[in-house]
């Protein structure tokens, strides 16, 4: 008798596995009709629509858990969520069959794991319909809404954090460039070199609360970025303004050598005139005629630059012929007299009165001569040489023949004799016409009245500066003249 029950159970057993593998087979396979024809199939579930778990490794023979109870388990767990709409459970042999309708492919999912972790369970079908959302549903979009709230209300305490540290780093940059220029003032003589390093030292501090910011806003990546990447907008914006940054450059080396002061006489790139201001971007003269002419500093670092006020004495020079009949050496010593004589010229050094070259018709001297820029006019006293030069060989019978020039007439010359009482009484040939004589006392006069006086015209050009159009307040790189009063400053 116990080895017919043995038999017994283990027939009932196989018994169930065979149903259970003939219910997995009616989902999978449609039944065929007879004849081999195919009969009207049940409609299969689409696996678009239809999850089917995976075989599972391990089937048990006799479960612990019955169908109904594993049904109400799962049933009871999907009702309790409340996720889904109409959930059903249908268990047979410990195959799950889900229907009902989720609002997102997660809850599906969770559903079929939920069903596929129950005891006893050995596959899923899972027909949980997804519920198409309406075009008018605005569920999303407020859900959004209310999560950039809840964002903005989040990031306001960093935003107040953000913004006191912001003016905080303002105001100590300020102090620091502040402390750095009084710091600066005893030790740097360049005014361009302590601005631009006071203004590093407060830039520095302002970066360092904007790096501060983003840290602890945890934007750590973008502090990073933006630290690192101020060399390199440094190096971008000097590739872009190249002009720019070599006038700005410039004006450092500038103000660092200080090839000329404010008032000086200067020659830059042709143009001649006292400065009036050294700025960031070019420098101001204003020319012998007045005028103001701005000079890139570049060009001004770049090029030949004369100054005249930086000695006081300049040599001035100019050439006169004599004729070939006049001594030289007498020529020589009344010009060398006339120079030691004039109250301009400087004895030291000593005037010179060398021979030049020898001209078609004259024999040409060239004299140098000594004066003191910062008082007398270079181009007066010049004039006011010559003059006197001039005089003295007259009165001294020396010729200042003109250069000689030979006419060829190959067909000869045609000459007329005129009477001489025709041209006393009607006037053929026009009388030549004299000036009216200047006084004898005026003629060996240091300056005359058309020469104005020999003073320096930095007065004029001085006068003319405070006429002008006043220039920018505070960009002078430049310290001012001692000499110069408040009015023109």
């Amino acid at each position: 008798m116990q080895r017919i029950g043995y038999r017994s159970r283990k027939l009932i057993s196989r018994a169930v596995l065979l149903a259970a593998v003939y219910n997995l087979l009616i989902f999978t396979v449609p039944a065929q009709g007879p004849f081999g024809t195919a009969s009207e199939p049940q409609k299969p579930n689409s696996p678009a629509i239809e999850e089917i778990s995976p075989a599972p490794a391990k089937v048990d023979v006799n479960p612990v858990a019955r169908d109904e109870e594993i049904t109400r388990r799962i049933q009871g767990v999907l009702e309790t969520t409340n996720w889904f709409s109409g959930p059903q459970v249908r268990v047979e042999e410990g195959v799950v069959f889900l229907r009902g309708q989720a609002e997102s492919e997660v809850l599906k999912k969770w559903a079929g794991d939920l069903a596929r972790n129950t005891q006893d369970v050995v596959a899923v079908v899972n027909r949980i319909e997804l519920i198409e959302p309406s075009a008018w549903d605005f569920r999303p979009a407020w859900s959004g809404l209310l999560k950039l709230w809840r964002d903005l209300i989040h990031s306001f305490p960093f935003a107040v954090f953000g913004l006191f540290t912001l003016a905080l780093s303002v105001v100590v940059g300020i102090l620091a460039t502040k402390a750095a220029r009084i710091f600066l003032h005893g030790r740097i003589r360049t005014k361009l070199l302590q601005n631009v390093i006071a203004r590093g030292v407060g830039g520095l501090v302002i970066l360092c609360g904007a790096y501060l910011i983003l840290r602890v806003s945890g934007l750590t990546q973008l502090a990073l970025t933006v630290v690192g990447g101020t060399g390199l907008i440094g190096l971008v914006i000097g590739i872009a303004f190249r002009e720019i940054t070599e006038n700005f450059l410039a004006s450092i080396f500038l103000s660092m050598q200080r090839p000329f002061e404010t008032g000086d006489l200067v020659e830059i790139s042709g143009e001649t005139g006292y400065v009036q201001q050294l700025n960031m971007r070019t420098t101001i003269l204003m020319n012998l005629n007045g005028n103001l002419v701005q000079i890139p500093n570049s060009s001004v670092y770049k090029s030949n630059l004369r100054n005249f006020t930086t000695t006081p004495n300049r040599r001035e020079e100019f050439m006169v012929g004599i004729g070939y009949d006049d001594a030289i050496n007498e020529a020589q010593e009344i010009a060398r007299k006339v120079l030691a004589e004039h109250p301009a010229v400087l004895n030291d050094p000593e005037p010179s009165v060398l021979v030049d070259s020898l001209g078609s018709s004259t024999v040409n001297l060239r004299i140098f001569f000594w004066l003191n820029g910062h008082t007398h006019s270079w181009l007066k006293v010049r004039s006011s040489v010559i003059r006197l030069v001039k005089l003295a060989f007259q009165k001294h019978g020396i010729s200042m023949p003109d250069e000689a020039r030979e006419i060829v007439f190959p067909h000869g010359v045609h000459v007329t004799l005129v009477d001489e009482k025709a041209e006393d009484g009607g006037g053929a040939l026009a009388k030549k016409r004299f000036p009216v004589e200047t006084p004898a006392g005026n003629l060996d006069a240091v300056s005359t009245k058309a020469e104005a006086g020999l003073y320096s015209e930095a007065v004029v050009i001085k006068e003319q500066a405070r006429q002008a159009q006043p220039l920018q307040e505070g960009e002078n790189l430049l310290p001012v003249a001692s000499g110069t009063s408040d009015s023109e400053k």
